[in-house]
């Protein structure tokens, strides 16, 4: 690798003002427009879009001034940096924040009895309405429905709870940060982890040195395929008359008698860009994903012709008998992470406790001692805060640990050694409730609260910020990058774009008025806890009949897939397959997985290693192509307000 280098204030100053316009890009492209979820992804199609200008760029600014010119290094960091902004302002975290806070007050009313049920336990510092008043208050009004001509901006409602929020998600955000210096060495170093979101950047970054990509054809006819595709789409959304090519199929119109009707759907999306990447994913990953996913589909159909009734789980695609099973998985997950980790996580706490100082940590993200007790501190910071929101301590416990040391642990695995392009999870820490008692035994306070933080942090997880830390950690050696240099722009890029997004968000919905923006934001997420936790407020005492074997099931099958894994290197199946396969995730990319296995495994047959390495410009370009356009699409409806074409990655 090059000699470690620093970055410069030009870079960091560079990124920082491209932070605010890409907020906004997503913004409005995912709100107004609504079908174009551009900043939704660990691989968002505004940054790349983004970035493909500002590699253009770069090749013209050392004809003005050698001064201007990005390294390398300097340009995989403000890939990141862009990465962050796009992430936050997305469902990284404002698209979920701002809407709880004023929903549950706009669609109270006398049928549902809102205001009475889930005021009384709401704390006034962390809605931005007042629990105890009338339903649909002036905040609420102005957030849904938009401002009146000459009516003030209610800055004072949305400051106090806004800086309350603030304390808890600084405490997540310092967790992702210390989670992120704590793992790069055992995932990049030691498990040597394929990470393959950051190919296509890093390609980028350094102008195409490794694979030569600006050089070869096969790039630029694969760049040309998804944009004929999307150009041709987008002409038909602003003129009918136009042809245009479907990218999305539903097979259940296909199925329409029993028992095969009581599969859940399985919706074909052709995205080149999800092809493009799945041909960088391993093999063994690549087959375990769709496998399961079509092995799941396949246990609808036998489980409806046995007879037993298909009880959906709550908040999320998926049945109960296998999303529990999943639960398991995670576990079995975490458990063999720590396993294969537990030499280096030794070192961790060595170090930590001041008995490792032959550890060098010298070239971390953050010391060990330092990333291990922030860490700590800010897992209990925010048990504390959960606790002062309403929740009891030991659902506290469960809600930070569980989303923090599991689902998020998971999902960035899913990311550094399966390329998943959408981190989202089949269930929530309350779940986990009903393996021992009811939902019910933890009280109106208790869901009150979680039915807050589950909406802002741990129902939709596409966005994760923790993915965005690793990857740039793990470009920075290919391009000489001190890792401790990432640290200040990743924070300066978190604060700006927090505050930016929030207030182009907050412009946004009291413009327009969220009743006429994008459902999901503004009439999904944000009520669908609240919905879910009266029903448990109204649900008999009780066990789930099947949870607790279900979850029994996850983990068995779980564990014996990693044992055979381990001990025959035959074995094809991943257990990561098994833990993802009735997620959203694998909705989405499940086809895309399908036939990028079918390709690669085809040119490694009959082709053999020099092949593949041939044709990966003809993938880079299929990803370019794809998520190029949709930059392209975006950007075009923000300026001209009018409809682009369909993306098939909702």
């Amino acid at each position: 690798p090059p000699p470690r280098q620093g970055v410069s204030l030009w870079a960091i100053l560079f990124g920082l003002a491209l932070c605010p316009g890409i907020s906004f890009i997503v913004a409005y492209a995912e709100l107004v427009v609504g079908q174009m979820q551009v900043g939704l992804m660990q691989f968002p199609p505004a940054v790349v879009g983004v970035f493909l200008f500002l590699t253009a760029l770069n090749f013209l600014l050392p004809r003005l001034s050698r001064r201007l010119a990005l390294t390398p290094a300097e340009m995989v960091v403000i890939y990141c940096m862009l990465l962050m902004a796009c992430m936050i302002t997305s469902r990284g975290l404002v698209e979920k924040l701002l809407p709880p806070l004023v929903s549950t007050n706009y669609y109270a009313s006398f049928a549902n009895k809102w205001m009475s049920i889930f005021g009384p336990h709401l704390k006034r510092w962390a809605v931005a309405f007042d629990p105890l008043g009338q339903e649909r208050q002036r905040v609420a009004s102005a957030f849904y429905e938009g401002l009146r001509p000459g009516q003030p901006f209610p800055w004072q409602a949305w400051a106090t709870p806004l800086a309350a929020w603030s304390i808890v998600i600084a405490c997540v955000f310092t967790a992702f940060f210390c989670l992120a210096a704590i793992l790069r060495r055992q995932w990049v170093d030691n498990e040597k982890l394929s990470f393959p979101l950051t190919i296509v950047p890093l390609e980028l970054a350094t102008g195409g040195k490794h694979f030569g990509i600006f050089r070869s054809t096969l790039l630029y006819v694969g760049m040309a395929l998804p944009g004929l595709v999307f150009t041709l789409n987008g002409l038909h959304a602003l003129y009918p008359q136009v042809p245009w090519l479907p990218l999305e199929h539903w097979t259940s119109v296909y199925l329409p008698y029993r028992p095969w009707s009581d599969m859940e759907p399985a919706v074909v999306y052709l995205s080149f860009a999800a092809v493009g990447f799945a041909y960088f994913i391993p093999t063994d990953i690549l087959f375990s994903l769709w496998f399961f996913f079509v092995l799941g589909r396949l246990g609808d159909v036998i489980w409806s012709a046995a007879g037993y009734p298909a009880e959906a789980m709550p908040l999320y695609p998926g049945r109960v008998y296998r999303n529990y099973q999943v639960m398991g998985a995670y576990f079995i997950l975490l458990g063999y992470q720590i396993r294969t980790s537990l030499p280096h996580f030794k070192q961790v706490l060595l170090k930590a406790v001041g008995r490792g100082s032959h550890i060098n940590d010298a070239n971390e993200f953050l010391p060990y001692r330092l990333a291990f007790w922030g860490l700590v501190a800010s897992t209990v910071a925010a048990i504390v805060w959960c606790r002062v929101l309403g929740m009891s301590w030991i659902m506290a416990v469960i809600e930070m640990f569980v989303y923090l040391f599991v689902v998020v642990l998971v999902m960035a695995k899913s990311v550094a050694d399966a390329g998943l392009l959408i981190t989202e999870t089949s269930f929530r820490p309350v779940d986990l409730v009903p393996l021992v008692t009811s939902k019910a035994a933890l009280g109106p306070r208790t869901l009150t609260a979680l039915a807050l933080t589950d909406a802002v942090f741990t129902r939709d997880l596409r966005g994760l910020l923790l993915t965005g830390m690793l990857d740039g950690l793990k470009m920075s050696d290919p391009v000489g990058l001190r890792r401790r240099a990432l640290l200040a722009p990743l924070l300066s890029a978190i604060l700006l774009s927090t505050a930016a997004a929030c207030a182009i968000t907050l412009w946004i919905s009291h413009r327009w008025g969220g009743t006429i923006l994008y459902y999901y934001v503004y009439r999904g997420n944000s009520l669908w806890t609240f919905n879910d936790a009266r029903a448990a407020m109204e649900a008999r005492p009780g066990l789930h009949p099947g949870a607790l074997l279900w979850f029994a099931v996850g983990l068995a099958v779980a564990l014996g897939t990693a044992l055979l894994r381990a001990r025959y290197w035959w074995w094809p199946l991943h257990p990561i397959g098994y833990a993802l396969h009735c997620c959203w995730s694998m909705w989405v990319l499940w086809f895309p997985m399908l036939m990028g296995w079918i390709i690669k495994s085809v040119i490694l047959r009959y082709g053999g290693g020099k092949a593949f390495l041939n044709l990966r410009p003809l993938f880079i370009g299929l990803i370019l192509g794809e998520f190029g356009m949709a930059a392209f699409w975006a950007t075009f409806t923000s300026i001209t307000r009018k409809q682009g074409p369909f993306f098939p990655w909702p």
